[in-house]
């Protein structure tokens, strides 16, 4: 639960950046194209300073492209939809995922919803509707915006399920390197195209280089930590600390956007926080249970 905090923390530090390399009129290819670029860097240079490249090997190449297209999927429609949404109108939209998930775990993976887990999943998504309010005022969105992360739900979840197999027999290194290569593959193709046709593209500033690299660094570093709670707990577990992006999204948005939290933001994280931690608690009581049987392995 810990290292699922930690990666989700660090992916609010990626959107952030995310968002701030759009205001600059870059590209979305590019951006996915650098992202996935300085991954691979990442984790190549930590495989070195650790004497452990064998760690970034696939053992299941099928599986990993699979898994690698959904989160190229997943990527490209986060990219645009920062672009359109602000930043806690685009978590409301993302926490459909973790019950999406949750309801995909335990068609597939046969994990156990009771509930009272799922009455916590229902009560943190209310918390989530009252945190954004997104009955008042101005939601700053379009129909871009939306259809994006409506596809990025899609695309997060199914990932997900897939990915909580994939780390039984896969390194967490291999399963970050892998999308960080697709990306970059397919980041870099487009540019190649498009510069063809666009050729008075955005310039790579310093500070766009700078964003643009922590971008790649927190992803794969967020990744790393996601693949490995999804190693040692439930899938349905690892995505209720979804919920507390709604907390350090609204920090991030604070600190850089100015944006103030209203008291309806605060009411609705205490329900998420709530609810978050009943899950915890109902997640280290099912642990010894969980991890008796065999693990689940794809064919």
């Amino acid at each position: 639960m810990a290292f699922a905090f930690a990666g989700f923390t660090l992916w609010v530090l990626t959107d952030t950046a995310i968002k701030l390399v759009g205001q600059t009129g870059l590209p979305w290819y590019e951006v996915l194209a650098f992202l996935g670029l300085f991954m691979v860097l990442f984790l190549v240079g930590r495989g070195v300073w650790k004497r452990d490249l064998g760690a970034l090997k696939p053992h299941r190449l099928r599986p990993q492209l699979v898994r690698s297209a959904l989160d190229l999927g997943n990527n490209i429609c986060v990219i645009v939809a920062l672009r359109h949404l602000t930043l806690t109108l685009f978590y409301i939209l993302i926490f459909l995922a973790p019950i999406t998930v949750s309801l995909l775990s335990s068609v597939f993976l046969r994990e156990r919803l009771p509930w009272r887990k799922a009455v916590a999943i229902l009560t943190g998504f209310a918390g989530v509707v009252i945190a954004v309010h997104p009955w008042s005022g101005s939601r700053g969105a379009d129909w871009i915006g939306y259809v994006a992360c409506f596809v990025c739900v899609a695309c997060f979840s199914v990932n997900m399920v897939l990915a909580r197999v994939l780390t039984q027999t896969e390194n967490p290194e291999s399963l970050t390197l892998f999308s960080g290569a697709i990306m970059t593959v397919v980041g870099f193709s487009l540019m190649a195209g498009f510069r063809l046709t666009l050729p008075h593209a955005t310039p790579l500033t310093p500070r766009i280089g700078a964003l643009l690299i922590a971008v790649g660094v927190l992803c794969a570093t967020g990744s790393v930590c996601f693949f490995v709670a999804l190693k040692h707990t439930a899938a349905a577990n690892v995505s209720q600390i979804h919920y507390t992006q709604l907390v350090t999204g609204a920090m991030m948005a604070w600190l850089v956007w100015h944006q103030a939290p209203t008291a309806l933001t605060v009411a609705g994280a205490v329900l998420i926080i709530g609810s978050g931690l009943y899950i915890a608690t109902l997640a280290s009581r099912d642990h010894h249970s969980t991890w008796i049987s065999p693990p689940v392995h794809a064919d």
